[in-house]
């Protein structure tokens, strides 16, 4: 993927550096060769995350540039609580939400079923999910709605903690793990539904 909008000025030895240490120097020099590493580090995973929820390619990387775009804009309110990756993944992830509840595509995001419910017994066992065929896992992750299809890839794909997942997502710990047993729960239904074996 071509990077149009953060053309690399000069070359820096950044290969060493970790994410954090790259912002610190982006803010400090204002040298784009350390965000641009950062796009290069970043782009693919989240055009991957683009995709995965947007579902069009060409959505896919506008949301990308945009979401870019938001990263280096905001890049001096990256605090340091969590690690860069996880607060990157945040903006991710409620920009293409967003995108979402705007072209009214999926009625499921437009409640939020988040509640602090404890009705729900977690009877689905995290190897169902992992171990699911990926022809398979492909297809019931496009049947499920998006709210869930999102915090089981910020659970299993991107390995967040809960504590990470509620700060991307703004809700309690309680909240989240209560969200995660119900996704996983419509996850084993719909391929129960889908799959007889």
């Amino acid at each position: 993927m071509i990077n149009l909008l953060f053309p690399m000025v000069s070359k820096i030895n950044s290969k060493a550096l970790s994410d954090e240490e790259l912002v610190a120097e982006y803010l400090k020099t204002q040298n784009v060769a350390y965000f641009d590493k950062l796009y290069s580090r970043y782009s693919g995973k989240i055009f991957a995350k683009c995709i995965s929820l947007l579902k069009y390619e060409s959505l896919a990387e506008d949301a990308m540039q945009e979401i870019f775009m938001k990263i280096l804009l905001n890049l001096s309110k990256f605090s340091g609580k969590s690690k860069f990756s996880t607060w990157i993944y945040s903006i991710t992830y409620n920009f293409c939400i967003d995108i979402i509840r705007r072209k009214k595509k999926d009625p499921s995001m437009l409640i939020d079923n988040f509640g602090d419910n404890n009705d729900v017994v977690d009877d689905v066992e995290d190897a169902f999910l992992l171990e699911t065929n990926i022809a398979r896992l492909k297809v019931i992750l496009e049947e499920i709605p998006t709210s869930d299809k999102a915090i089981l890839l910020m659970k299993y794909q991107d390995e967040m903690s809960i504590r990470d997942i509620g700060m991307v997502l703004d809700k309690s710990e309680s909240a989240i793990k209560m969200k995660i047993k119900r996704a996983k729960q419509k996850f084993k239904s719909i391929y129960q539904e889908t799959y007889n074996d």
